[in-house]
């Protein structure tokens, strides 16, 4: 008989859990009107998410962790973008000024909160994220945000590599598609981050 993936992974021994550190810190990544605005090429159908993504960050904000929030910003023109414009043209929806650059109503950052500006899909690719993280001590990226096959799969990715737990909020991702969402989740899973939910996240802070 054929196992499933999910057998064929845990057979192999893929999935194994850290679970949380002792220092973490919520990195949002670039939920911004783009992806709520019907109008925009961009738009991912995701507001149940940012329903999550508010609770979520009211929950850093009580436990008093480091948050961060990361956007994407191109000059006029989107040369800084390089070859992920060319191969993503829509992109050209981030250039500085554009309404649809702004970050979602209710995530807006405030007073002692980073905002990462990035040009490609990685939040740590070519910024100060993680010199700014190992700088506060933090051990542990709480991650949360849009697209999950997309930047969030990115920036979890390049957290472990560059020595940080890397967890990936499940229930406060999201993706213009089920299929990549899913997918990406399993796979994340299965090699680079662990999954918890809000509530899971909200509990684990609480108790410490």
């Amino acid at each position: 008989m054929t196992d499933s993936v999910e057998k064929n992974y845990q057979r192999s021994g893929f999935g194994q859990s850290i679970g949380f550190g002792q220092n973490p810190a919520l990195l949002m990544v670039d939920f911004v009107k783009a992806y709520l605005d019907q109008d925009s090429p961009l738009y991912a159908g995701v507001e149940n998410v940012l329903e999550n993504c508010i609770e979520l960050l009211g929950i850093a904000r009580t436990a008093g962790i480091p948050v961060f929030h990361s956007n994407v910003s191109y000059r006029p023109g989107s040369a800084d973008g390089g070859l992920f414009v060319r191969k993503l043209p829509l992109l050209k929806v981030f250039e500085a000024g554009s309404p649809l650059a702004a970050f979602a109503d209710g995530l807006e950052p405030i007073a002692g909160e980073t905002i990462v500006t990035k040009q490609y899909a990685s939040a740590f690719f070519g910024t100060s994220l993680a010199a700014s993280l190992t700088a506060l001590g933090v051990d542990c990226v709480v991650i949360a945000g849009v697209t999950t096959s997309g930047c969030v799969r990115a920036s979890a990715l390049d957290a472990l590599q560059h020595g940080f737990i890397s967890i990936v909020v499940s229930d406060a991702v999201g993706d213009r598609h089920s299929a990549p969402h899913e997918a990406n989740l399993f796979d994340l899973q299965a090699k680079y981050s662990d999954l918890f939910t809000v509530e899971e996240v909200r509990r684990f802070l609480e108790s410490s």
